[in-house]
């Protein structure tokens, strides 16, 4: 069956490409935009609609998805001059799915508000793994009764999908996630390392710990790519180090002292400054052997 709905899905990425994929399936009219085209072409392919600006795919659309990289460019796809909201209807509900200040959600949030426009903020966690699966927590801020309104389409991409309660809720929870893996990646690091030097059989190892206590995502999913020397971005250590950044001035606003994400964050910093930015966040174990 088809849906009534119209979606705008705007930046297709990594993850947005695989999550327009389940929008398609699901035969959503979905129209997209993102910077370079060629990027959407297997979309286009697909049956999404072309759009050249933010503000042309997002008119007369029921519910408008952004997905892009920092909060400037956020910012951009919202209020600039060919932003989402020169065209947004009444009565539609934007949907920001990227990782991003909390503080810019209520502002969004309430620009929309003045045009009868509801705005959620939804950052995602789960990785490229997540989206091809369609698997993804779902975090999401704002009204209540627009998340309810929009739940059936989050389960096509989403499996663990959570009400936060008023905006920027949903940003952030993601940062409490960003947290956690900035210090397990350390943890899964250093322990790869150690296993190395100490000339132990790399695949055994990862048998006996990864299914105990020690156990987590990264280690499961990231780990092996790290053994094997596999680098290829599920998620970018340029955006995780976007991702820490907004955490520790959040926690520095609530005079909270997070050592743990400082010291990921110099890490990631000094592969960034070695030219890994483009690497998943995996590359972190160049830091130790090389």
């Amino acid at each position: 069956m088809s849906h009534n709905k119209k979606i705008a899905f705007i930046g297709t990425g990594v993850m947005g490409t695989s999550i327009v994929k389940h929008l398609l399936n699901a035969d959503y009219e979905v129209t997209v935009y993102t910077r370079t085209k060629e990027k959407a072409q297997s979309l286009i392919e697909m049956g999404a609609k072309w759009s050249e600006t933010p503000a042309q795919a997002s008119e007369d659309k029921d519910i408008i998805f952004t997905m892009v990289g920092f909060p400037q460019d956020v910012e951009e796809v919202y209020c600039g001059e060919y932003g989402i909201f020169k065209t947004a209807k009444e009565g539609s509900i934007v949907v920001d799915l990227t990782t991003s200040e909390p503080t810019l959600a209520k502002k969004l949030y309430s620009i929309a508000k003045d045009k009868g426009i509801s705005s959620l903020d939804a950052p995602v966690s789960g990785g490229d793994i997540g989206a091809q699966n369609g698997t993804l927590s779902i975090m999401v801020g704002g009204d209540q009764i627009a998340f309810e309104q929009l739940v059936p389409v989050f389960e096509t991409f989403g499996a663990n999908i959570v009400y936060q309660g008023e905006a920027g809720n949903g940003q952030h929870t993601k940062m409490c996630n960003q947290l956690l893996i900035a210090s397990n990646m350390i943890g899964v690091c250093e322990s790869i390392a150690y296993a190395m030097k100490a000339g132990l059989d790399l695949e055994k190892v990862m048998k006996s710990i990864s299914t105990g206590a020690a156990g987590s995502w990264s280690l499961s999913n990231l780990g092996p790519k790290m053994i094997g020397g596999n680098l290829e971005p599920g998620f970018y250590i340029k955006h995780f180090i976007k991702d820490m950044k907004i955490a520790i001035d959040e926690a520095e606003r609530m005079k909270l002292d997070l050592p743990g994400v400082k010291l990921s964050k110099e890490i990631y910093n000094t592969l960034l400054e070695r030219g890994y930015g483009d690497n998943g966040t995996q590359a972190l174990i160049k830091y130790y052997v090389d």
